[in-house]
């Protein structure tokens, strides 16, 4: 009895192990088909974007002349600015926007809407907050107000320029970048030597194999929170994620801009600075910027990095947000009445779930703004280390690529040997990650297109 149940614990024991081994398989054979056809978009997407968040300083020197103003003197109300880039740019485009000076000797960015910019894309008159001459007229993008020559680059690394079905790349390589990086460290795991690297001096393509394995180990986590944040802007995985963020309630707080009934007025009421101001200008013109400005201000917007925003219909409100995304993040907005410049609505970064602060932090530490420079550099090495590990994958493939004439080894017979529960696990897991992640059940598709395809001309031959 006792040989019998030994027997029966080595069988049970090596079938245990016979399956992990197929699952290793499988895994692996799933981290080489990725790895090999959406390698080329992780490469160019880590190449666009590692030269994205090297370029601030850059812009910076390029565009010197637009960004710098007379250093001394009292600077013109905001609404004497407004005017000046009004008289530059005519009476065509719409007033969208203006962004006062952040400190002296720079310039304030007025903002028009016309046809025939890109979304997020507005006109930006600079004017000399002193001497209200004219500095610059460019298109700027986005809420970080990057200027042209960056604006490309992040239309490389969002669309490689191609508009929004350029957008599929991006997408692509996001959703499969996690996938990829979690493969390659179980295989790493699995394979891992206590004389491996002795053995890799010897052996070119086992020093490739671990420098790839050691690369992407180390920079796992980093590699993960690149393919969460990016996929944050994806088209098809992002509304999956809006939605998700919306059931949670993890959805970032904003204000409203719908006025109530009219404010009481009687002798009592609106003492002070605001009284002149906003008597003497209709209610949402430029000409009471400096008073909402100062009702801004008294409510606590204190930032130097402050955008506004005039009322875009009748019943609605002043919008005054900070845009200051470094470290402390200021980003609070308030909205004001414009007919007693009273606050309606306002969202303090403070009051924010937590939820909504790390996905604000996540998308700011991936942009490399959060930290400065530090964080420039962190995501620069990421990049380039993601380019390095990238390249090593092919050089490992084409070193071990299959002779001439060989039947290949394809997803599919992976998939096949993992048995019947391994299978219904991998098909549902699969159909999911489908679900959430569109782009990866289309590739998915296609990859055992393409495996099938391979097997039966290798076989036919």
């Amino acid at each position: 009895m006792t040989a019998h149940a030994d027997i029966r614990t080595r069988a049970d024991a090596g079938r245990a192990f016979a399956l992990s081994s197929e699952f290793k398989a499988f895994i692996a054979r799933l981290h080489f088909y990725a790895g090999l056809f959406v390698g080329p978009f992780i490469l160019v997407a880590a190449l666009t974007g590692t030269l994205y968040v090297l370029t601030p300083q850059i812009e910076n020197l390029i565009y010197r002349e637009q960004l710098t103003a007379t250093q001394a003197g009292d600077p013109a109300s905001l609404a004497a600015q407004t005017e000046a880039a009004r008289k530059h740019i005519g009476e065509g485009p719409r007033f969208f926007a203006i962004r006062p000076a952040p400190a002296a000797g720079q310039t304030t960015r007025v903002m028009f809407a016309q046809a025939g910019l890109g979304d997020s894309e507005s006109r930006a008159i600079f004017v000399d907050p002193v001497s209200l001459a004219i500095k610059g007229d460019l298109i700027v993008y986005g809420t970080s107000g990057i200027l042209p020559f960056r604006t490309q680059l992040d239309y490389l690394h969002r669309n490689l320029l191609l508009g929004e079905f350029g957008r599929n790349y991006s997408e692509l390589a996001a959703s499969w970048l996690w996938a990829v990086v979690l493969g390659g460290v179980l295989m790493w795991f699995w394979r891992r030597h206590p004389r491996a690297a002795e053995r890799a001096r010897t052996n070119p393509a086992l020093r490739d194999r671990r420098w790839h394995g050691l690369i992407g180990l180390t920079l796992s986590l980093g590699l993960v929170f690149l393919s969460i944040t990016g996929l944050t802007w994806s088209k098809y995985a992002g509304d999956r994620i809006d939605a998700l963020r919306a059931n949670l309630g993890w959805v970032t707080p904003s204000v409203s801009l719908k006025l109530g009934a009219a404010p009481a007025t009687d002798a009592h009421a609106h003492h002070g600075d605001h009284d002149s101001a906003v008597g003497s200008a209709a209610p949402g013109s430029f000409q009471q910027l400096d008073a909402v400005f100062s009702a801004a201000r008294a409510a606590g917007i204190d930032s130097p990095h402050v955008e506004m925003r005039p009322p875009r219909a009748e019943g609605q409100a002043w919008l005054v947000r900070e845009y200051d995304r470094s470290w402390p993040t200021q980003v609070d907005t308030v909205a004001l009445d414009p007919r007693d410049l009273s606050i309606v609505s306002r969202a303090d970064f403070e009051t924010f779930p937590l939820i909504a602060k790390l996905i604000r932090w996540g998308i700011d530490a991936h942009m490399g703004i959060l930290f400065g420079w530090p964080n420039q550099l962190l995501m620069t090495g990421l990049g380039l280390a993601l380019v390095v590990t990238t390249l090593l994958g092919y050089r490992i493939w084409w070193r071990q690529r299959p002779a001439p004439g060989s039947l290949p080894r394809t997803l599919v017979q992976a998939w096949l040997r993992l048995g019947w529960a391994g299978r219904a696990i991998a098909a549902v897991v699969a159909a999911g990650l489908g679900w959430a992640l569109p782009l990866v059940g289309l590739s998915l598709a296609a990859f055992l297109l393409v495996d099938i395809a391979r097997w039966r001309r290798a076989r036919t031959a």
